[in-house]
């Protein structure tokens, strides 16, 4: 075995490499903010990338049994393949995917990890080198043969993988060199080869360097001693020139020997496939469990490399069984690549992870397509049907109320303490709550009997062709919401009437609440056969990796703070997102506002329940009101109601001592508390709400109509109501018997959303052998584009 350790020291090539490193490749910085506060021990910094150190212990046994387990890992090994080291013309280094590595490594190494490499790519270095060489080597000699500047068509030989393994090494290492140095790590490079295994002494001074150069903080490179292993075999990789024929079964006992917490294994695919990548079905297994090789089709293997997924899989169950957990990812996918490593390390779902615990339910993939198939079997039934489905949930609610109250109960007591009040307001149910429910879900069962498949228009083409447009579900949603257990009898109300799909992420301070109200939901749906169409996710799932979930989820539904709907709206990707990030209403009492309507509205608006989206948060005051009884009424009842007082900064001004002056005029306190502003006329008000507000509820309250009607046309939110209480920006008020919540999108739905928000529509054609040439200049047929009567809808 040999061993060579490469620290911080001159090099030539190194020398070299700096500037190009210090100009381009070590730029980012990006894995590093997604550390907890609560877990920062200290911050250090070079060059200007900072890196946080996070206290980490953990005693070596079983491998973790899920995702979000893996914050924990100590020990990392991290395997790169031939496919993520190399270029794409297999001659030479990917530097700028090599420095994106390093990158991660290093933040890692530096949050307080032990972080070790399994690399290739020295027979690609060497090979890049001698190919320089030869060719530089052949021009010289014609140059001198034929006298002439233009030198002739030269060609290559095929080198010897061995030989290009010992002239790459000492550049490769060079390279990981230079590109840790940047961030004050020392590397040090370790050669193998099979025999080191076999014979017990080697194992023991192997195991004695790497624990050696852990302890100084010394990240070790190890790879294959390619100069001096067996030829590859015939028909290999790159006829013989890249031998990593034993790098994951390296990388693997390297994790088990030095009882490592994780092993990464990058590769050039996303992942373990139940078929071959590329074909129609395949799909990326998000977990494996041992076992599952039989439900595994392998492929070939990829562009470079002695392995091959089947390979991959074989040595991370070895590693699995001897308690290191495994992650398989793509390395080489220029958009994941530069934080896939960290991803992983944070949890997140990237790859195939190997897990030895399965779960007591389905993955969210499976609720996923259970949703999706049982959505379409509730687009089938008849609208008594899916109407029957309803009330029965509704007789449930308040036929089951003393369980729901008691499971209701356990979330109150277990929240105690940890909840603010106005959240826990929100995780209360009572008896009042449960019949106000049952009487919404009733108003949706009756406003569902002409929802799906109704007929909005009907056109004649042609003779004998005829179009309808015709309403449809949407497909799947996701609902994800927190400390509102209410939401979900409401929410699953509103699928079934529209047919859709559901799946339901609930906070965990509402487990025990929301696991009997899903049970009683899923009975409604047994009485027709459609019991799995509304999933309840119970599974460690991140919300983030709930977002990326594109091919199964068609609306994403956030019920929540501001900070859920804005963190939903990021992460999603492809798919839309309906909601409001913020709940900022406003009311505009005007100058010819009535002093016995003003107290009644402001008090409803902001006290009644202070945690609510559609509740008042800034109230803006005519000039003309200051220093009148109007105002002075208003000021006191405030006070009656205990509510903080914050003043704008042209309110604070008309007053001698002004209550504490309001740090943004954009905020949703969610509390009783509230802004005060001061206008001069109706138009400055509707220039405040567009600049401050969230578009979500405004109101003016007023005595004239002109200005009244003025305030309605041109404030541009999704509800603009005149001497009327915010708190009426609900779908229960509006008569749409609930909402999956209150949209300030331009796009599709507005306002409170109920069973029409969750529909959208397609097209029928209906004809008798038409064809489109028939339609042409000199064919047979004219296009009418007749409108047809559409049938009538029923309103009872």
């Amino acid at each position: 075995m040999l061993r060579q350790v490469c620290c911080s020291g001159f090099h030539p090539f190194r020398q070299r490499l700096l500037p190009w490193l210090q100009s381009t490749a070590f730029s980012r910085s990006r894995a590093t903010d997604r550390v907890q506060p609560s877990a920062i021990r200290h911050v250090r910094s070079w060059s200007n990338i900072p890196f946080i150190t996070v206290p980490l212990s953990r005693t070596h046994g079983k491998s973790f049994a899920h995702r979000s387990e893996l914050k924990h890992a100590k020990r990392i090994v991290v395997k790169l393949g031939s496919a993520v080291v190399t270029r794409g013309d297999e001659c030479g280094l990917a530097l700028g995917r090599l420095a994106s590595i390093v990158e991660q490594v290093s933040v890692l190494q530096n949050q307080g990890r032990e972080m070790m490499l399994v690399t290739s790519g020295a027979v690609a270095f060497g090979k890049q080198r001698l190919r320089h060489e030869i060719l530089l080597s052949q021009s010289v000699r014609q140059a001198l043969h034929s006298g002439q500047n233009q030198l002739k068509e030269m060609a290559i030989p095929v080198l010897e993988a061995r030989a290009c393994a010992a002239a790459g090494q000492s550049g490769l290492m060079a390279l990981y060199e230079a590109m840790f140095t940047q961030y004050s790590i020392c590397a040090a490079q370790i050669l193998v080869t099979n025999l080191d295994f076999h014979d017990e002494q080697k194992r023991r001074n192997l195991n004695g360097t790497l624990h050696e150069l852990l302890r100084m903080n010394i990240v070790p490179i190890v790879n294959t001693n390619d100069a001096v292993v067996p030829p590859a075999e015939p028909n290999s990789d790159l006829q013989g020139v890249i031998s990593v024929k034993d790098n994951d079964s390296l990388a693997a006992r390297l994790a088990v020997e030095m009882k490592t917490d994780l092993l990464i294994v990058l590769s050039d695919v996303e992942g373990l496939f139940d078929s071959p990548p590329g074909s129609d079905d395949a799909k990326l297994i998000d977990i494996f469990y041992p076992g599952d090789q039989q439900s595994v089709t392998f492929g070939t293997k990829s562009r470079v490399g002695m392995g091959g997924m089947e390979a991959k899989v074989k040595a991370a169950l070895w590693a699995l069984q001897g308690g290191t957990s495994v992650v398989i990812a793509n390395g080489t996918h220029p958009k994941v690549s530069g934080h896939v490593i960290t991803d992983i390390v944070e949890g997140k779902k990237v790859g195939t992870f190997f897990s030895e615990v399965k779960p007591a339910g389905p993955t969210v993939e499976q609720q996923g397509e259970m949703a999706r198939s049982g959505g379409r079997m509730l687009a089938t039934l008849e609208p008594e049907q899916r109407a029957e489905i309803i009330h029965h949930l509704a007789d449930l609610l308040t036929d089951q109320r003393e369980e729901i109250l008691l499971a209701n109960k356990k979330d109150l007591e277990e929240a105690e303490g940890r909840l603010a009040a106005p959240l826990l307001k929100r995780l209360s149910l009572s008896t009042s709550k449960l019949n106000s429910l049952a009487i919404g879900l009733r108003q949706i069962a009756a406003s569902s009997q002409d929802s799906v498949g109704r007929v909005l228009r009907r056109t004649r083409i042609a003779k004998n062709l005829e179009l309808e447009q015709v309403t449809v579900p949407i497909g799947v949603l996701l609902v994800i919401f927190e400390s509102r257990p209410d939401c979900l009898p409401q929410v699953a109300a509103l699928a079934i009437a529209s047919g859709n799909g559901l799946l339901l992420k609930g906070g965990k301070e509402a487990t025990h609440s929301n696991r009997i109200l899903h049970l009683l939901a899923q009975e409604a749906l047994s009485i027709h056969g459609v019991k799995e169409a509304i999933q309840l996710v119970n599974t460690r799932e991140e919300v983030e990796d709930l977002c990326r979930l594109d091919k199964m989820i068609d609306l994403i539904i956030p019920r929540g703070s501001s900070q859920l709907v804005r963190d939903i709206q990021k992460a999603a990707k492809g798919i839309p997102v309906m909601g409001h990030s913020e709940g900022i209403c406003h009311m505009y009492v005007d100058s010819e506002a009535s002093v016995d309507k003003v107290t009644r509205l402001v008090r409803d608006s902001k006290c009644e329940y202070p945690a609510a989206c559609n509740a008042l948060e800034t109230l803006l005051i005519h000039r003309d009101l200051l220093r009148t009884p109007l105002f002075d009424q208003i000021i006191d009842m405030l006070r009656v109601e205990q509510v903080k007082i914050h003043a704008g900064p042209k309110f604070a001004s008309y007053l001698t001592f002004s209550p504490s002056e309001v740090k943004s005029l954009r905020t949703e306190y969610g509390d009783l508390e509230l802004c005060i502003e001061v206008v001069d006329s109706v138009q400055e008000a509707i220039d405040h709400i567009h600049k401050y507000g969230s578009s979500h509820t405004d109101v003016i309250v007023t005595e004239n109509e002109k200005t009244a009607e003025f305030f309605l046309q041109h404030v541009d939110s999704a509800c603009v109501f005149w001497n009327a209480s915010t708190r009426f920006s609900d779908g229960y008020r509006f008569g749409l018997g609930a909402e999956v919540g209150i949209s300030t999108s331009r796009i599709h739905a507005r306002g409170p959303v109920g069973l029409e928000g969750l529909l959208t529509t397609k097209w029928l054609l209906r004809g008798q052998d038409h064809v489109v040439s028939d339609f042409s200049e000199h064919g047979s047929l004219k296009y009418l584009h007749e409108n047809l009567p559409v049938p009538q809808r029923n309103t009872n």
